[in-house]
């Protein structure tokens, strides 16, 4: 039974606090493991938000689908061998990749947060790939200052060659997109910034839910009409249509969110337009946050538009697959929902529905999950950051719950060194022993800059300001903490005062369960109105329930994006699966999907020129033509190219 909440207009103080509340955990929503901040009770923000990450996976059915593949290793029908590069050394921060005309177009993420200019990295760098074995940089298309770039579309439309950016908050600065005319890449000509608000008056007026972070994108037309299909990081109407037809003008055109699924007795009929604080809280907290398994917001993450611009499918997280009708895209209707928690995620109640893609006749629709809560004992967290504050003067890493009660076990005598991705033992108790790691975010020194840092490793427990050290540092030791109770920054501050020159955050996390990845659904859409579940899919790091063998301790083996492609009699997906790289699958049969090629590369040799550990965030492909543009978070684009069956090893022709 729901408790309803009641508050009047006079509670609107109230109200608003909570809504600020949410809105700022949304800000968190969708951006992937880097994003979380350490509420100062060893919690994430965005556990409380619509954030990408969920968390128990449980052994996924490999029965149903009859393919799990065999990993970086599968033997495979065809071959992917890397052509040409624009090299991008910049840990974390590359996003998604979209090409056309003879240029790649990449985005940046939270760091560097744009500055208006571009001088600092940020922005949309662009590659020009006419000669694909010989990516070169071609200019960049600033990010509007304190903003970052999840996403860049770039179509031919009516209007002309139309590049389209996302914009959310790194720094306080906007959230929107920014529209460019892009017939010369080399001179991008800014068209329009473009405010995007909650659609719901209510909540963008009495409520001030305005000037949201959009995180993705995808350019569209229907006849003469230019269109924008955006995911809008507010409350109310997270599908949004943008016309496009006068560039320099863009207007807002419809919305359409979860919230029209609402079954609940308090929930709205008309949700966009409801004025009642009652429901619209009702609905928020009722429906919206309860979804299935740990991670149950129902909000939108990504969508695909039809070639034809009249159907709609967004990637609803918990709320599912959902299909529009948006042939008059002034009022978006309802056509289904494909929803199957018991075997689309068996044995965990996950649904996380992250990205989407159809083929060309619409009957088969490939569906990414995505999940970032795995191995969560034995992996270091990636979603850790001091944040920018001026106390954090010394640099550190995140190492892992069983890796922080080893040393929990054995507090004193060791010493060693720490730099962004290890830390090693090289005296005393624990002597020879390497620990993964990973450097948290924020504004502290990085080891790429100050390097590896060496010195006895005590531990010291929680570290916070109420807390005494559990044992004495010294200067120049390095300080391992335990997460939790306060913030990572005032850890830091806590042991850099007492001396310490780098601190290792040791997570608190205990997961009884094992927790594998996961992957993708495969459904048949023959019967749009009626979706069936065909198959899932995963590799095998994917459905792993602990690293070993080709699965690194430190890699992420959630799909992540997927495009497919219909050539000739065939049908392909094309995922990008950050540590294993890319995927291609054959999806001509839904029922049964085969892997047919994968570009999956590590080893320090690889490490070292990527600038880090495999991990493709972004995927396009060139129709009908052999072309892949991939988009690795450390290293830049990738341009791929699929070769034959019977090729040589590696692609070589």
């Amino acid at each position: 039974m729901q408790t309803k909440v009641k508050l009047s207009m006079r509670g609107t103080g109230l109200l608003l606090l909570i809504l600020s509340l949410l809105t700022a955990s949304l800000a968190f929503a969708n951006h992937g493991p880097e994003d979380g901040l350490d509420d100062g009770l060893g919690v994430e923000s965005h556990d409380l938000g619509s954030y990408d990450p969920s968390a128990v996976l449980a052994a996924h059915d490999i029965a149903l689908a009859g393919v799990v593949s065999s990993g970086p290793s599968a033997t495979v029908l065809k071959n992917l061998a890397v052509s040409g590069r624009g090299e991008r050394l910049a840990p974390g921060a590359t996003t998604d990749v979209y090409a056309l005309n003879g240029y790649a177009y990449i985005g940046t993420f939270n760091t560097p947060c744009g500055d208006g200019t571009g001088a600092n990295g940020s922005g949309v760098r662009i590659f020009d790939v006419h000669n694909h074995n010989k990516v070169e940089p071609a200019g960049f298309i600033p990010s509007v200052a304190g903003s970052r770039i999840n996403d860049v579309k770039v179509a031919n439309m009516n209007s002309g060659t139309i590049l389209v950016h996302s914009n959310e908050s790194c720094a306080g600065g906007p959230g929107g997109y920014e529209v460019y005319d892009v017939a010369n890449p080399l001179n991008p000509v800014h068209l329009a910034h473009v405010q995007v608000d909650d659609s719901n008056a209510t909540l963008r007026n009495v409520f001030e839910i305005v000037d949201v972070g959009v995180h993705n994108l995808f350019l569209f037309t229907q006849g003469s009409r230019d269109y924008v299909a955006l995911q809008a990081e507010g409350e109310f109407g997270s599908f949004q249509i943008h016309e496009l037809t006068n560039p320099s003008a863009p207007t807002f055109v419809s919305a359409w969110g979860a919230e029209e699924l609402c079954a609940l007795p308090f929930c709205s009929t008309d949700p966009q337009n409801e004025t009642d604080p009652d429901v619209i809280l009702d609905t928020i907290f009722g429906w919206m946050r309860t979804g299935f398994g740990a991670s149950q917001n129902k909000y939108l993450h990504d969508m695909n538009i039809s070639a034809d611009g009249t159907k709609a499918y967004l990637a609803s997280w918990d709320a599912g697959l959902v299909l529009l009708d948006i042939s008059d895209p002034t009022s978006p209707t309802l056509v289904s929902v494909a929803l199957d928690v018991a075997n689309g995620s068996p044995g965990d109640g996950e649904v996380n529905s992250h990205s989407v893609w159809p083929s060309e006749d619409g009957t088969i629709v490939v569906e990414g999950e995505e999940d970032f809560s795995a191995w969560e004992n034995i992996r270091p967290p990636t979603n850790f950051t001091f944040g920018v504050n001026p106390t954090n003067v010394i640099p550190g890493v995140a190492i892992s719950t069983a890796s922080g009660d080893v040393f929990e076990a054995n507090q004193t005598g060791n010493s060693g060194t720490v730099d962004a991705s290890t830390v090693t033992v090289t005296s005393g108790p624990l002597a020879g022993q390497v620990f993964p790691a990973a450097e948290l975010a924020g504004n502290q020194p990085k080891f790429a800059d100050v390097g590896p840092v060496s010195g006895n490793i005590v531990w010291v427990g929680q570290a916070c300001n109420a807390d005494a050290l559990v044992n004495p540092i010294s200067a120049g030791d390095i300080a391992v903490v335990r997460r939790g109770a306060c913030t990572f920054a005032e850890k830091l501050n806590k042991v850099a005062v007492a001396g310490a020159s780098a601190i290792v955050i040791s997570n608190n996390v205990v997961v009884p369960t094992p927790t594998p990845w996961s992957g993708l659904r495969i459904w048949d859409y023959s019967d749009p109105t009626n979706p069936v579940l065909a198959s899932t899919f995963d590799t095998v790091c994917s459905a792993s329930t602990a690293p070993g063998g080709t699965c690194d301790p430190r890699g992420t083996y959630s799909s992540h994006n997927v495009i497919v492609e219909t050539e000739g009699n065939k049908v392909k997906a094309y995922i990008s699966w950050y540590s294993d790289g890319v995927v291609v699958i054959d999806v001509t049969d839904p029922y049964n999907p085969v892997e047919t090629a994968r570009y999956h590369e590590a080893g320090s040799t690889f490490e070292a020129s990527n600038g880090g550990i495999q991990d493709v965030w972004g995927i396009h492909k060139e129709p009908n033509s052999p072309w892949i543009y991939a988009s690795d978070r450390n290293g830049g684009l990738y341009v791929l190219k699929e070769y034959g069956s019977g090729s040589a090893n590696n692609g070589n022709p």
